[in-house]
């Protein structure tokens, strides 16, 4: 039996087995039949069981270079790298949707399994719902993208295969997609719980800590996909950017958003009782924006590099099951309405509770902007026959002030009190924090002077104060996002500070470090929030730099040499490679600063021989704590030896992936969280 035959049975077979788990789930939820319910659960391990089966099947096909299955005809050939083999999988449409299924799979059954003892009344029900998701992804494999379609040669074809997009075969191609799903799929298990909470009426506290746990799994496994994207597109496309609005990558940071308000608003409900018709709002829309990323990405209803194409059928398929999840989610929500009632309401608006709802709809309304913005130009078609472009401009006009609001809101939170803070705590908590906020405005405003003095001629050069006053106005924003960088900074060193103050207090024999680890141990969710907090500070302050960036575009031949701001950038020549799968022309440039040669830059341009007409830019950098000297080949006319050259100094940058570092940190704190710590450390 051919791959491409047990593949597909597999599928069908799958398919079965999901739909009887339905039916078992749901019988056995009305009858409170134990054994029933039982059987479903043995039923979510059989589907995890088989797609992991099928899963295998397709790798092994691509491992074997088995171009009679025609996905694997059209992603991949007998040249590429193993790992590269492996990525193809995930890297086509109709594989992507496997690997869905198969994440999807998984983490129902550990779900399942981690809750099944805890939440007996509600296991069924959230059976149910993720065996029903799972089944829509297997129908749409089974009826219109089967990744195990037989492949028939054609004579113009000839049997070659096509391969793997080239700008796809990046080290970090292999683990921004995966991240993405990783983060997309698991919101499922949120939604399945909150909706089971709804169901049943367990809407107090029985369902929150799997959610929160949950919906922190999804939110850094997006925050991951959206940052190894970032980085992707930085080394690998040559326009030396990290985020340009790409529709692809807004579908990723979307849900991203609506999760990080959750994220937030839980703990009020965890403290206070409040929200509760809020939160499970968020849980069900972060769930139903990772479909809509998914049909934006799959429909063709947005342009972008990165889309799988245009397919309406598929782009009517998700638009039904997307109304589908709407209408029946909050149509549950409205028939518990009087069940989801708050126990509480606000008491101040100089509180912790209005902070985190402030946040909540400085988020929320992020989330609907970018999507909005997102899918414009579609709309904007089908309205006024006109497709209407938007770009990186609009997005950056509103999003850079809300980005500031977040990050003021991220400073204040921790500085109030729960239900109310007194006028002596507003004066105590936020004293240290304003001052250096004051301190670094006018250390960047002071930067900003010393900046507009060498670009007019010198350290001899005074500007005048008209001159000094426009540059202010120029970066306004720039400026007061590095004050409130140094608010937000010290407030998370003053939280640190204090909580060291006290362990030491405990226990005078502990060391600063001993106290610090012990200090993460005991209220890991509570530190753990503030050390993600300082990545996102970092990333901030790296974001920042991005509006004091220089930027070239220059014709260069070998010899010459051309000034980058304080530096000059000198082409010493090219060079003509090969290897067995592409063709490759490295320019070699010099950086020089006050005349010496600091580092030797080496972008490239790379053809593949499956797929010339799609050449690669591969840049190079030249890393410091400060900037970054960066540099891509754009053309290049091998018997002149002339090149066209994009230079770039992209200040601050590195802080950008350093942050991230921290705050990825940060989130697998919070997520071991252990199970006996309560809303105390929200």
């Amino acid at each position: 039996m051919s791959v491409a035959t047990l593949g597909t049975i597999t599928l069908l077979v799958l398919f079965a087995v999901c739909l009887t788990t339905i039916a078992l789930a749901m019988i056995g939820a009305h009858r409170k039949s134990a054994r029933l319910v039982e059987a479903s659960v043995q039923g979510i391990y059989a589907v995890a069981t088989l797609a992991a089966f099928g899963s295998s099947l397709i790798i092994y096909a691509f491992l074997a270079d088995d171009f009679s299955i025609q996905y694997v005809h059209n992603t991949s050939d007998s040249a590429m790298p193993l790992f590269y083999k492996i990525t193809a999988f995930w890297g086509g449409l109709d594989g992507s949707l496997l690997f869905w299924v198969l994440l999807l799979s998984v983490f129902s059954a550990l779900a399942v399994k981690a809750n099944r003892r805890r939440h007996e009344d509600m296991i069924p029900h959230v059976i149910w719902i993720l065996a029903a998701i799972d089944l829509f992804f297997i129908a749409v494999l089974i009826f219109t993208k089967n990744p195990f379609e037989p492949f028939i040669l054609e004579p113009e074809l000839g049997g070659n295969s096509r391969g793997l997009n080239p700008l796809l075969q990046n080290v970090y191609m292999i683990i921004h997609p995966p991240s993405l799903y990783l983060g997309y799929v698991s919101l499922a298990v949120p939604y399945a719980f909150g909706m089971a909470a709804v169901i049943t009426g367990q809407v107090d506290a029985a369902w929150q800590q799997s959610v929160r746990r949950w919906t922190l799994f999804s939110w850094t496994f997006l925050a991951l996909g959206l940052i190894l994207g970032g980085l992707w597109a930085y080394e690998e496309l040559g326009w030396g950017g990290y985020w340009a609005w790409d529709p692809v990558e807004n579908a990723g940071l979307i849900p991203w958003f609506t999760a990080t308000a959750f994220l937030h608003s839980i703990m009020i409900q965890e403290r206070r009782g409040m929200l509760k018709r809020w939160n499970i709002s968020l849980v069900i829309l972060s769930f139903w924006l990772s479909i809509v990323g998914t049909f934006l990405t799959r429909s063709g209803m947005v342009q972008s590099v990165h889309a799988f194409g245009k397919d309406p059928q598929l782009a009517w398929i998700f638009g039904v099951f997307l109304i589908v999840i709407f209408v029946g989610s909050f149509g549950a929500v409205a028939w518990r309405w009087r069940l989801l009632r708050s126990h509480a309401e606000l008491e101040s608006p100089l509180s912790r509770e209005f902070a985190f709802l402030l946040n909540n709809w400085v988020l929320l309304a992020m989330a609907f902007f970018v999507l909005g913005s997102t899918i414009w130009p579609t709309i904007s078609e089908w309205l006024l026959s006109d497709r209407i472009t938007i770009r990186e401009s609009h997005y950056n006009h509103y999003m850079g002030p809300a980005g500031l609001a977040l990050l003021l809101l991220m400073g204040v939170g921790p500085l109030l009190a729960w239900r109310r803070t007194s006028t002596e705590s507003l004066q105590r908590q936020f004293l240290i924090p304003l001052v250096c906020g004051v301190v670094a405005t006018l250390v960047a405003m002071g930067f900003e002077w010393f900046r507009l003095r060498t670009q007019l001629g010198g350290p001899e050069v005074m500007p005048s104060a008209s001159q000094l006053g426009a540059a202010w106005r120029d970066h306004v924003w720039a400026l007061s996002g590095f004050g409130l960088c140094g608010f937000t900074l010290a407030t998370i060193i003053q939280e640190f500070a204090r909580g060291l103050a006290v362990a030491k207090r405990n226990n005078p024999k502990l060391s600063m470090l001993d106290a610090g680890i012990r200090l993460l141990v005991r209220a890991r969710r509570r530190y753990g929030g503030y050390i993600i907090h300082l990545g996102v500070v970092l990333m901030i302050f790296g974001f920042i730099g991005k509006a004091y960036g220089i930027e070239r575009k220059v014709n260069v031949v070998p010899g010459e040499v051309v000034p980058l701001g304080d530096y000059e950038i000198s082409h010493m020549g090219l060079l003509a490679t090969e290897d067995w799968q592409k063709e490759m022309i490295t320019a070699e440039l010099g950086v020089l600063r006050d005349g010496e040669l600091v580092d030797v830059l080496r972008p490239a341009r790379w053809w593949y021989f499956q797929l010339p007409d799609q050449p690669t830019t591969e840049v190079s950098r030249y890393m410091t704590v400060s900037e970054d000297v960066y540099a891509s080949m754009q053309t290049v006319d091998l018997t002149t030896g002339k090149t066209q050259l994009r230079l770039f100094i992209n200040p601050l940058v590195n802080w950008v992936w350093l942050g991230t570092v921290i705050m990825l940190f940060g989130a697998a704190v919070c997520i071991g969280t252990r199970r006996e710590q309560g809303a105390n450390h929200g």
